[in-house]
């Protein structure tokens, strides 16, 4: 059972609307309505009468709606508590920031931000993309920092959040070489000789990314025979750099592989998938925003600072 499932049933209960509650906790409606059906399977009975309208509770949604309550409060006074306990911890800047770019862009990105600033504490969480702006929408982190893409889009209101564009990442098929130096595998791939592919799962940012790009060709084109699958790129690139197989792969995982010759684009000829750009975005909740408990001095003074991060950022990229 997840804390955001509680809040998602109160905040149902609260508004009588699936739409109206899943526009209040900033996700699409069918997202809402899996997590409500989540936290029903977990209590093992329906909280919710969904033939009538507007959306009421059942009996015992009823019942659970002040259980539910209360174990937010006391979820909440603990959380201030070990805050509390925390308080020398209070200027320590909390980024949210998929895996890939934990590993590749982050690091230098940091570096460059601290010689205009000086020495920035920060913690780090890797995430995937979803998880990573879920934790900013539910107050659990200061910063973060995604991939974007416009048929992929971040799904946060523009109204409560400020974004920039901080660069671009290129995505791309990767092989080792021949003896030759050529790919070892590349596209199309043959019906007796299919290309052997590493793939992300499903649910990756960057296997929807992939997924639109072989969507371009037509099914019959591409003979790919998926022999492995992960939801992170370097998880991704060290089974390419075995000889496992062709990977799409972020073209700041591979920069250094690709200039020392262990990996080459394995890109096939014309009209076959070959890249597929995406920005590098950071978001934050907008100034005045209220969505989370904010209180006192020490928070007060990180708002500051996260300000002070965004103005410097402001003078390299054009907010959007």
């Amino acid at each position: 059972m997840e804390i955001k499932w509680l809040e998602d049933f109160v905040s149902l209960a609260e508004t009588h609307s699936f739409s109206r509650s899943a526009e209040l906790r900033h996700v699409t409606q069918p997202a809402f309505s899996r997590r409500i059906q989540s936290l029903e399977a977990w209590v093992g009975t329906e909280l919710i009468d969904r033939s009538s309208y507007p959306t009421s509770l059942t009996a015992a949604g009823k019942v659970f709606y002040e259980q539910a309550l209360a174990m937010l409060a006391q979820v909440s006074e603990t959380r201030a508590l070990m805050r509390g306990q925390r308080s020398a911890n209070a200027q320590v800047l909390e980024f949210a920031v998929p895996h890939t770019l934990s590993l590749t862009f982050f690091p230098e990105w940091l570096k460059a931000l601290e010689r205009q600033l000086g020495t920035l504490p920060c913690r780090l969480r890797a995430l995937n993309v979803h998880d990573a702006v879920l934790t900013l929408v539910e107050g659990g982190c200061d910063l973060v920092m995604v991939y974007h893409h416009p048929r992929q889009a971040i799904q946060l209101d523009p109204a409560h959040y400020d974004m920039l564009v901080l660069g671009t990442e290129r995505l791309s098929p990767y092989s080792v070489p021949d003896a030759t130096g050529r790919p070892l595998f590349r596209l199309p791939g043959t019906d007796k000789k299919p290309v052997p592919f590493l793939s992300y799962t499903p649910n990756a940012f960057l296997g929807r990314m992939v997924d639109m790009l072989l969507a371009e060709v037509a099914a019959d084109t591409l003979k790919l025979d998926k022999c492995y699958e992960t939801d992170m790129a370097e998880a991704l690139k060290v089974m390419a750099l075995a000889g496992h197989g062709m990977a799409f792969l972020p073209e700041s995982a591979v920069r250094d592989d690709v200039q020392q010759g262990r990996l080459v684009r394995a890109e096939g000829g014309r009209g076959l998938p070959q890249s597929i750009d995406m920005e590098i975005r950071l978001y934050r909740e907008r100034p005045g925003e209220n969505n989370h408990e904010r209180r006192g001095g020490q928070v007060r003074r990180k708002r500051q600072l996260v300000d002070q991060i965004w103005s410097t950022l402001m003078t390299q990229a054009a907010p959007h």
